[in-house]
C-alpha cells in the first residue's frame, strides 16, 4: 500500500521571522489524521529569515534531527555545544550547513536555540523528530557531515540505531538514508516486513514505485517489500524505516 501525502495539504504556519510546513500535527496546526507515521512524529520544512532565529526553548524524550538544505544554522545547548568563536574542548561547534546531520537527544532535558546568523540569506532546513526506544536517557549530540558525493545516486544511510556506515546515532527504533537523484540515476532499497517506509521529497521531483512526488510530497509505503527510486530532476530525498 502506498498512502500520498502532498506538500499543499501539510499545515502551514507564517511567522514572519519563520515559515513553515508541517507534515504533521505540530502547535497550532492539528490534524487527527496526520498526528506521524510509525514512531516519526515531526517534519517541519523551515526557512528562517536572516538574523532571526529560534531563542532557548526546552525540549525532553525525544531524537531530533536537523538536516539543512540551504544556509546555515547556528546550535547553542546547554551540554556545552556552542559557536561564537568555536567549540568548547570536545564540543561541536554547532553549525549545521548543507551536508550536516545534527542529531540531539533530549532525554532527561536540554535547552538550546537556533539561528541564522545571515545577514542576507534565509536558512532553509527539515527539523525532524522521532520518539525515542526509551524515555529518560541521557542528553546527548552528534554532527556528522555527508558530502554529494555519498548521496549522488544512492540512499546514503546518515542516522540510524547504532551508529552503522558512519551515521550519526538515533536512540531510535529507525533509521535515516539521503540521497540525490538526476536522471538515469536510481535507487533500490529492500523493505523490511513489518515496517513501515516514508518518503520525503525535499526538493526538486522523482518517482518513488511509480508515483511522482514534487518538493514538499511524501509516500508512507506499507506492506511493500522494496522501495525504488528514479526519474529525479534535481531531486533530494529523504527515506525513513520506521517501527511501526
Amino acid at each position: 500500500m502506498i498512502r500520498l501525502r502532498k506538500s499543499a495539504d501539510r499545515g502551514y504556519a507564517d511567522h514572519g521571522w519563520l515559515k513553515s510546513f508541517h507534515s504533521f500535527s505540530f502547535a497550532d496546526y492539528h490534524d487527527p489524521a496526520h498526528m506521524g507515521v510509525g514512531n516519526l512524529r515531526v517534519i517541519n520544512e523551515d526557512r528562517i529569515a536572516p538574523g532571526t532565529g529560534f531563542g532557548t526553548h526546552g525540549h525532553r524524550d525525544m531524537e531530533i534531527v536537523s538536516y539543512v538544505l540551504e544556509g546555515a544554522l547556528a546550535h547553542k545547548d546547554s551540554l556545552g555545544n556552542g559557536t561564537a568563536g568555536g567549540a568548547e574542548p570536545g564540543k561541536s561547534a554547532g553549525v549545521i550547513r548543507p551536508g550536516d546531520v545534527q542529531r540531539m537527544s533530549a532525554g532527561t532535558g536540554v535547552r538550546h536555540s537556533e539561528f541564522n546568523h545571515s545577514a542576507d540569506e534565509t536558512t532553509h532546513f527539515l527539523q525532524i523528530w522521532i520518539l525515542p526506544s526509551r524515555a529518560g536517557i541521557a542528553p546527548g549530540y552528534e554532527q556528522k557531515h555527508f558530502d554529494a558525493a555519498a548521496k549522488r545516486g544512492r540512499l546514503a544511510l546518515v542516522a540510524s540505531s547504532d551508529g552503522r556506515d558512519g551515521s550519526v546515532t538515533i536512540h531510535a527504533d529507525a533509521a535515516v538514508r539521503a540521497g540525490l537523484f538526476d536522471g538515469t540515476e536510481r535507487a533500490e532499497l529492500a523493505l523490511t516486513p513489518g515496517r513501515l517506509a516514508y518518503v520525503f521529497a525535499a526538493r526538486g521531483s522523482i518517482s518513488a514505485n511509480g508515483q511522482p512526488l514534487q518538493a514538499g510530497d511524501a509516500v508512507t509505503l506499507d506492506g511493500e517489500a522494496r522501495l525504488v527510486l528514479e526519474a529525479g530532476h534535481g531531486a533530494e530525498v529523504l527515506v525513513f524505516d520506521l517501527a511501526r
